[in-house]
């Protein structure tokens, strides 16, 4: 059992909802999982199973309306986070919690330089003056790989390519020191050899920083490179919840095992193999069946998941597992 006082992040039954012409889509709906400090959580699944926004959540990053937080805690260090104002927010934003996002062109400002975005997050947040946040901007650049760091300060977003940027916006989380970065599939669209160096600059960065990472991904080769603990979504739940070995080696819910069996093996793979896939689509959120989420795509299902929603429950050593059949058969 995890002590308290090692908690830094607690979602607790976290509903977050959209109102949409279908109806109320339940994006996030009950989810629960807490972060340790020093640890990464990896969260994964599919597409548009609720990772994204779940991590937007925290610190309330989304429109409101159409986004409604409909119930739940988010704990950070016992504090909860809505019920903060927008004031009190921004003073955890970028200094206590920071976030990588998915796409830094859509993130960083076009017009601003480099530099000058990095300063003004420690000005902002540390009180220090521009000379001071300018020599702390270099030592970041530095510090995540970028070469000329002087030149490169003055220059803007489009002058760099992908993996630069992305590697601009892991200084600009990591700038004030915060406790808890949000990682959100920061690989995606890099190559695999730039994909490889984020990934250890991130752990070095860890490893130097003791920071606690949230990283979302649809990637299990980055989870298992990454990843302490690992909480597998699916249509707005997280249906399985365990260490990342015990995932990889002994995973119970059908719908982890199938995303494990469809990464490609290329001891297994010969031109006659088709890769396994999972069949069928997620359903749509705003007309979720009154099963289990995943039953009309599991090669297991019985008749209990027809009409009745699983709780995820701890099956043995801190393994949470939301499935009929699985809770069963253990």
């Amino acid at each position: 059992m995890v002590e308290k006082k090692d908690i830094l992040l607690s979602v607790k039954d976290l509903r977050t909802y959209f109102n949409v012409k279908e109806g109320l889509a339940k994006a996030v709906d009950g989810v629960s999982y807490h972060i340790n400090q020093g640890e990464t959580l990896g969260l994964v699944g599919e597409s548009g199973c609720g990772k994204t926004v779940s991590a937007l959540s925290i610190l309330k990053l989304l429109d409101i309306p159409p986004a409604q937080f409909h119930s739940g805690q988010i704990l950070f260090k016992d504090q909860d986070l809505l019920q903060l104002s927008e004031q009190e927010l921004n003073t955890i934003r970028g200094r206590s919690i920071s976030m990588v996002f998915q796409e830094p062109m859509t993130s960083l400002n076009p017009v601003l330089s480099i530099g000058f975005q990095i300063d003004e997050v420690m000005i902002n947040h540390l009180g220090i003056t521009a000379r001071e946040a300018r020599d702390r901007t270099i030592e970041l650049l530095n510090m995540v790989g970028i070469p000329l760091p002087q030149k490169r300060a003055k220059e803007y977003p489009h002058q760099l390519s992908g993996g630069m940027r992305q590697r601009i916006m892991i200084a600009l989380a990591i700038a004030c020191d915060p406790e808890l970065l949000i990682a959100d599939e920061p690989t995606t669209a890099l190559d695999v050899t730039i994909q490889a160096q984020i990934i250890e600059l991130m752990l070095s960065l860890q490893d130097k920083l003791g920071t606690s990472i949230l990283l979302i991904t649809h990637d299990l080769g980055v989870i298992a490179e990454t990843a302490d603990r690992v909480a597998v979504m699916y249509a707005g739940k997280i249906v399985e919840e365990a260490d990342v070995k015990t995932i990889f080696q002994n995973p119970l819910h059908p719908y982890t095992r199938g995303l494990l069996n469809s990464v490609p093996n290329i001891n297994k793979i010969d031109s006659a193999t088709r890769l396994q896939e999972i069949p069928g689509i997620v359903p749509n959120l705003c007309y979720l069946p009154s099963g289990c989420a995943f039953m009309n795509r599991c090669p297991v299902k019985t008749k209990i998941c027809e009409s009745e929603k699983p709780k995820l429950l701890n099956i043995e050593n801190q393994h949470n597992v939301g499935c009929w059949v699985a809770q069963q058969t253990v």
